[in-house]
């Protein structure tokens, strides 16, 4: 279907949708037609196009030729409306970029002329049905509403296919009139109102039955290069286009669900690209999240886009059970009564063959627990055979390397007869034995095991970077950031304390390869419970709260987004992550902080993307992001008409966008971002904090949350001005190593007891660079590339001091050093005096002894200084002069500081000297 309108020097129409107002986007210049470029292609651009075709309003832009690949010139790039023009050549463009582009980037709109829409799910191809009749929206009552009616929807919103259709007000209720005649679609209709309906109306509908619709943008999924169609490369179809599947997103429940799907039986093993080819179409990067007992793949919910270096040299394949390639060598099975545990058997040279006990080691372990979708590896033991088939088939000498997804990756084995030696049984631990619970997502937060039907918690006597280390390899994490680099409180749990005294070497597979007392045995509360964060934790910031540089936490680092390809739905779903509102306004930046890493580039998340980490990018420090190409974003509580994001809503429902427990903070009335007024946001006002209990270890959790290096003071009495308004939180109560200051008791309400004399404040060790304000002037689209790959282990610590400290540092020293030098210097004098005067003089003893004993007080009162505690608890305090150094091989956000050992040494060294000398009998 074509629509177009033809004007003086320009026409438009849109090509190749389900509907006249849905399509490639084309233009009409010079006598030909041609494509646009999705360079800076949003909702505000799409909007003038439907307006100019007399379409309605904009549902939704498309980029990456969503509605097919174009021919000819590509006439339009880098397309900046406001939206309100009434035609698209009214619109700010830089076509000279259109040599960079090519029609795999197509620009697409869909309009809203069809009279339809989804509201109040997760994501815009979710949510409740609504019809237009007459100039009304009416919801639609779930008992005329069917599966083949939700592929119509699906289809003319274009949001892929049904994968579920939910009534009973699943998406809440509608305030509108009801849609109460049945619908009669067929499923191949383009729109719902091209379906007949029956003449009768059903009498008990009300809103407790209103219709929803879930759609996937994955409508297709094959087996491909196989021997048969249940075997082979894993591809499937995103709307139109096929592309493969990275094994960073898949494993056995996934092949599973896949295999039922195809009726091929359960998935029997999931393989790398050297069974099935390379493919060489599109990567999808999504993280399927299934459980294994979904019918169609669709169903699963996708956590996050990997964000790995994927190629095509890691596309994943699966065998089914129903292939011929099922009967394969190195395919596994157990035999015992659960699916995760019993005696091994593996395929080899056409037989089923039982495996010795000999040679054999957790890590062979590992790789069978990963091939069957089983987790991590609990134990294996020896075990007499219970099985008469091929009893007298085995075969050992397996030797692998831990990473195999498949044990016929492994060294070949040798076969055998079975003797009198023991076969090896396995218990592998499943899903879901251990978790991190808290505000830091799947890969941070409290450790909690699951024993004897319920969740436990970990102690933390004993607990060390080893032990850490092995609950983020189970949890396929990465590695453990150590506390230096990230604490890791998340408050106390409750229930059971499970685990004491737990001793890892570090080198475990899981947590229950290492040693412990036993469950349940500790002498602990919960005041103890451990906490983990792995170099897989993410999270989002803007650095003043609710406007500013975008920047996320990846790997012990936080790092810069650039705001290449970014739109206003990508702006709009930030904002929205962060508690800030529904929308914003983009514009570039400079980095806050010089040799922070660009981590993402090239964010643009899709309409069935409910978060940040589920919408595709670069992968991470892979960009083409210049000096000054660091997106900034201020927030806005309004919706926008350029952002249909902007139009969701967060609900604790599970079928809606689930609320954040993120609280925005800021400092106001100080010098610099770092110092002031602390100011939360919340039910979109800004509000003070009292100081009732307010000090140094909660201004330390504020100055990291904010990324301003150490607190330096905690405030109160309202020194930096009192704050209009209400008062949000009173009694915050932190130990100073929480990730946020919501993780620490607190009271958030409405404070009318606090008075505007009592607002608390903070001043933080502000490191960060200075940088040139943002701009909102248009950037040309990028032409180089630059990389910053991630490191795959913490980094370690090495010294990053600033000019300044190193000055100070130099003038502290010398401050030191010439009255330690005087004093040693008279000691000595003073010593050879008292010799010569004891062994002359007797009688004048007690005359010495006084003068001795008010220098040796002098030297000790000079050279003592209290301990301080290390790591995340060091924070200097009003009247402390201590010199402190950062810590870290790059400048980090929530940066550390502690004593300087230097410095301890040189204030030691009287004593050190005393000591040796005294040592040496000379003086």
């Amino acid at each position: 279907m074509v629509k177009l309108i033809t004007s003086d020097s320009v026409s438009v129409r849109l090509v190749n949708g389900n509907n006249p107002c849905a399509g490639r986007v084309e233009v009409y210049n010079d006598g030909r037609w041609g494509t646009v470029c999705h360079y800076y292609w949003d909702i505000a651009d799409a909007a003038v196009v439907c307006r100019e075709l007399d379409c309605g309003t904009a549902v939704k832009a498309t980029y990456d030729a969503h509605f097919g690949q174009g021919s000819g010139p590509i006439s339009m790039a880098v397309v900046r409306c406001s939206g309100s023009e009434t035609a698209l050549k009214d619109c700010r463009s830089q076509s000279q970029y259109a040599q960079n582009c090519d029609h795999n980037q197509d620009a697409g709109v869909v309009c809203s002329e069809i009279g339809l829409r989804l509201v109040d799910g997760s994501h815009l191809c979710s949510g409740r049905v609504e019809v237009i009749h007459g100039n009304t929206w009416v919801s639609v009552c779930d008992a005329v509403f069917d599966q083949q009616d939700a592929e119509v929807v699906c289809r003319e919103l274009d949001c892929g296919a049904p994968v579920q259709v939910l009534g009973a007000a699943a998406f809440d209720k509608g305030d509108a009139q009801m849609w109460t005649r049945e619908i009669q679609c067929r499923g191949n209709a383009s729109q719902i109102h091209d379906c007949p309906r029956s003449s009768s109306q059903i009498q008990s509908c009300s809103h407790d039955n209103d219709v929803g619709v879930i759609c996937s943008g994955y409508t297709d999924l094959r087996l491909v290069n196989g021997s048969d169609i249940c075997s082979g490369r894993v591809e499937h179809q995103y709307f139109s286009k096929w592309g493969t599947v990275c094994d960073a997103c898949w494993d056995m429940r996934a092949a599973s669900v896949l295999c039922r799907q195809l009726n091929c039986g359960i998935a029997v093993s999931v393989v790398g690209s050297d069974w099935f080819g390379e493919g060489s179409d599109e990567i999808w990067a999504d993280v399927f999240d299934c459980d294994g007992n979904e019918t169609k793949l669709s169903e699963c919910s996708i956590s996050s886009w990997s964000r790995a270096e994927c190629s095509h040299g890691r596309d994943v394949g699966v065998i089914c059970s129903g292939s011929s390639l099922a009967l394969h060598d190195g395919l596994v099975r157990l035999s015992g009564e659960r699916q995760c545990e019993g005696e091994l058997e593996v395929f080899i040279h056409q037989v089923w063959r039982r495996v010795l006990l000999d040679s054999w080691s957790l890590t062979e372990s590992s790789v069978v627990c990963r091939q069957l979708g089983c987790g991590s590896v609990l134990n294996f033991y020896g075990s007499s055979s219970s099985s008469p088939e091929h009893s007298h088939e085995c075969v050992t000498g397996f030797q692998c390397s831990g990473s195999e997804a498949h044990l016929g990756n492994c060294s070949s084995p040798r076969t055998l007869n079975c003797s009198s030696t023991q076969q090896l049984s396995i218990t592998c631990l499943g899903r879901g034995s251990i978790r991190l619970v808290g505000s830091g997502g799947d890969c941070a937060g409290r450790l909690e095991v699951f024993h004897s039907g319920s969740w436990g918690t970990v102690c933390d006597d004993s607990w060390d970077i080893k032990d850490a280390h092995v609950v983020c390899r189970q949890l396929q994490c990465g590695v453990a950031l150590s506390n230096q680099q990230v604490p890791a409180w998340f408050g106390p749990g409750s229930g059971s304390i499970w685990l004491d005294e737990v001793e890892c070497e570090g080198n475990e597979t899981s947590l229950w390869s290492c040693s412990s007392p036993g469950w349940g045995k500790h002498d602990c509360n919960h005041k103890e419970d451990v906490g983990v964060v792995c170099s897989e934790f993410k999270e989002l910031r803007l650095t003043e709260g609710c406007e500013g540089n975008v920047e996320v936490f990846y790997n012990g680092s936080w790092g810069n987004v650039c705001w290449n390809q970014m739109d206003r739905d990508t702006v709009s779903l930030i904002c929205q992550e962060l508690n800030c509102g529904r929308s914003g306004v983009l514009s570039d930046s400079t980095s806050r902080v010089k040799s922070a890493p660009n981590w993402l580039d090239k964010v643009t998340c899709r309409p069935h993307d409910s978060t940040l980490w589920q919408c595709p990018s670069s992968p991470w420090g892979q960009n083409d992001c210049g000096e000054d190409e660091v997106a900034n974003i201020t927030c806005s509580v309004e919706k926008s008409d350029g952002s249909l994001q902007s139009h969701l809503t967060c609900s604790a429902s599970p079928h809606q966008r689930q609320c954040s427990n993120h609280v925005p903070l800021r400092l106001s009335g100080g010098e610099g971002r770092c110092s002031g007024r602390l100011e939360v946001y919340h039910n979109a006002v800004w509000g003070s904090v009292c100081d009732d209990q307010w000090d140094i270890s909660d201004a330390q959790v504020v100055c990291r949350q904010l990324g301003c290096g150490a607190a330096l003071r905690a405030d109160g009495n309202s020194v930096f001005g009192a704050g209009e308004g209400v008062v949000w939180l009173n009694r915050v109560e932190c130990r100073g190593n929480e990730l946020h200051l919501w993780d620490c008791p607190l009271s958030l309400k409405n404070h009318t007891d606090c008075s505007h004399k009592e607002h608390a404040g903070l001043t933080c060790a502000d490191l960060s660079v200075s940088t040139t304000p943002a701009t909102t002037t248009s950037v040309s689209p990028p032409v180089r590339s630059t990389s910053v790959s991630p490191p795959q282990t913490p980094p370690a610590a090495s010294l990053s001091v600033p000019p300044v400290l190193v000055i100070v540092l130099g003038v502290v020293l010398l401050l030191l050093l010439v009255p330690l030098l005087i004093l040693i210097q008279q000691n000595r004098v003073m010593r050879r005096a008292l010799s010569d005067w004891y062994t002359g003089l007797h009688r004048t003893q007690s005359e010495t002894e006084p003068a001795y004993e008010e220098i040796y007080h002098r030297h000790n009162q000079f050279t003592h200084r209290e301990d301080t505690p290390e790591g995340y608890y060091d924070v200097i305090t009003s009247g402390q002069n201590y010199v402190t150094e950062k810590e870290g091989d790059q400048e980090e956000y929530d940066d550390v500081w502690s004593i300087t050992e230097d410095v301890k040494n040189l204030l030691d060294y009287g004593d050190a000297g005393e000591e040796s000398n005294d040592e040496g009998g000379a003086v």
